[in-house]
Formats: C-alpha cells, sequence, structure tokens
C-alpha cells in the first residue's frame, strides 16, 4: 500500500508519496496559490497522472488547508505531522524549527513523539511572509536580501509587528541608510525572533525547516544565535517534511474511502454516500447514550467547535475529544 501525505501550507503545497517498505516514491511541490480547494485539486490530478490512484493507498492531509483536501481519509495538524516527519529523516530526539508562510513553529521531539511546542501564530513577524514583505520594499529577491545583509553592518530593527516593522525600514530607507545595513536588520530580526523561541525548548540538534532551509546565510546565523549546530535538511525530502509525516501516520490497511467523493476525469465529483444506518434519530440517540456512559465511568470527555484544534492536546490529556456542532 502507498501512503501518501498532501501538506497545503499557507504559501506551497507539498506532496509526499511512500511504499510499503517506508520508501521515498516522489515528493511534489506546487504554490498554493488563492484557493487551498484548487491547490487540492492540483494534487488529485498530478497524482492521478503518475498513476498513484490505480494501486492501494491511503491519504493524509496535513497544513493550513488541511480541511480542503475531500480524498484524505485522515486529517492531522501540523505539530504531530513535523515530529513524525522529523523522527522519520533525523531520527527520534531534536529540536525541529519551521519557519512557514505565515507561522513559525518550534517542537522538542522525545522518542520521535512531540514532547513540547512553542507557536507563532499571531503575528507574520519573524515568518517567511515577513521576508517577502521586506525584500519587496527594498526591491530584491530573497536571495539578494541575504546577500546583502551579508555584507550590511548591523541595523536594528527593533519592531516585532510586521506593518510597523515596514513602516522603520520606510524610514531607514529616507534616512538613507544603504540597502545593505537594512537587509542585515531584517534577517537579524527573524534570526533573533525565532532564537527567543529555540532557546525555550532544550535540546542539542536543532533541524530547520520550511523554506528557509535553502538561506544559507539564515542558517549560519541561526546556527551562531543559537549555539548550536542547524542542521537544514534540502534537497526533495524537506518538501514533503509534513506529508512524510502524514503517512507516517496512516493504519495500514485502509480502503481508498473518499468522503463522498470520487474522482471523475481528474476531478473530485460530490456523490451520494450509502446509507450507514436506516434513521438518524436511533443513530444520534446512541451516541448520546454511549458519550452518556462514556462520561459516568470517568472519562474525560473534551467538546471542540474549531476544525483546527489540536486533537493530539486532547489525548495528551487522557481526554477524548467531540466535535460539536452550532446549529442556527
Amino acid at each position: 500500500m502507498l501512503g501518501i501525505g498532501v501538506d497545503i501550507g499557507s504559501t506551497a503545497t507539498k506532496v509526499a508519496v511512500l511504499d510499503g517498505a517506508g520508501e521515498i516514491v516522489e515528493t511534489w511541490m506546487r504554490p498554493t496559490g488563492f484557493s487551498s480547494v484548487d491547490a487540492a485539486n492540483g494534487v488529485a490530478e498530478h497524482l492521478e497522472e503518475q498513476g498513484f490512484f490505480e494501486v492501494p493507498y491511503a491519504v493524509v492531509a496535513t497544513g493550513y488547508g488541511r480541511v480542503a483536501v475531500p480524498f484524505a481519509d485522515k486529517v492531522v495538524t501540523e505539530i504531530t505531522c513535523h515530529g513524525k516527519g522529523a523522527g522519520f529523516l533525523f531520527g527520534g530526539g531534536g529540536t525541529v524549527v519551521d519557519v512557514g508562510g505565515q507561522d513559525t513553529k518550534v517542537i522538542q521531539l522525545a522518542g520521535g513523539m512531540v514532547k513540547k511546542f512553542l507557536m507563532n501564530d499571531k503575528c507574520a513577524a519573524g515568518t517567511g511572509r515577513f521576508l517577502e514583505i521586506m525584500a519587496d520594499r527594498l526591491a530584491v529577491s530573497q536571495a539578494e536580501l541575504s546577500e546583502l545583509a551579508r555584507a550590511g553592518e548591523p541595523t536594528s530593527i527593533s519592531s516585532m509587528c510586521t506593518v510597523f516593522a515596514e513602516s522603520e525600514v520606510i524610514s531607514l530607507v529616507g534616512r538613507g541608510e544603504p540597502r545593505e545595513n537594512i537587509a542585515n536588520g531584517v534577517i537579524e530580526s527573524v534570526v533573533g525572533r525565532v532564537a527567543t523561541m529555540a532557546s525555550g525548548i532544550a535540546g542539542d540538534e536543532v533541524f530547520l525547516t520550511g523554506g528557509l532551509c535553502d538561506n544559507d546565510y539564515i542558517v549560519q546565523r541561526l546556527s551562531a544565535v543559537l549555539g548550536r549546530n542547524v542542521c537544514a535538511f534540502r534537497g526533495r525530502h524537506w518538501r514533503g517534511r509534513s506529508g512524510i509525516g502524514a503517512e507516517e501516520i496512516i493504519a495500514t490497511g485502509k480502503r481508498n474511502v473518499y468522503r463522498g467523493y470520487r474522482r471523475k476525469k481528474n476531478r473530485m465529483t460530490e456523490i451520494e454516500l450509502p446509507r450507514t444506518f436506516e434513521e438518524f434519530n436511533d443513530q444520534r440517540k446512541a451516541s448520546f447514550i454511549k458519550v452518556k456512559n462514556y462520561k459516568q465511568a470517568g472519562g474525560k470527555l473534551i467538546g471542540f467547535l474549531c476544525s483546527y484544534t489540536p486533537l493530539e492536546v486532547m489525548d495528551a490529556a487522557g481526554g477524548v475529544g467531540g466535535a460539536m456542532r452550532h446549529v442556527g
């Protein structure tokens, strides 16, 4: 059976395909673009063209747009998938630093499992998006931004908010500050923010994932600031980092069951699912009784509304999560 991991991030969509022996068959990446749904359809078309849908397989979706993958057998958060992917690539321990398009994550691993994590998802400062905005403001590419920073002198950019930092950069340009110095300040701002997060989690080895893996200067500076070796796993493997983690979670033997969808000429077409039970009310009543009995037996029941709720936190607390629906 093939394991297919689909990671739809805010900037890029990654796919990893592993065979039954756990060997990487293919990794693939494309820009996510405006719509996560379109990105998911593009992934389905690619997998169809490559013939991966012609053999037994299972799909796990993760990332910012994971809920937009109708052909996923399982949906898992990025934290868990990063932990599994890092364990697969690097071994069971260490610290993973992922600088994504819209957030930054620092994950501590122990025995191949997530032990602790920190996440900056409230502001784009210190993320790939921050670098994109700053590079655009300086009229350079991100690669050129790093080269300029390497040749520049330290210039403080104190604002931790992307909007205010952009205003600060505009002021520096207006004062005639050399572009190299401003670029240096931008890079140091990102490195400093990431290092502050990473310093709160112990671990000798640090593994960098995300779009900054190919940025040698940032890897160098992050290593220097942390005082630890930072390993950036470049090449085709890192592109499927969460995808590989997603595949690792799949229980073997699952059939290719779409959640109300099927392939038709490279498109996902909604179909009418067979009825699992004769009367919905009977099933609903039975589920309420089952939950009631579980709770009366001393079980921990945790209700949640948001589809992005990290289920692994509930598992760690020894509870069982129950999705709640708001009607009206």
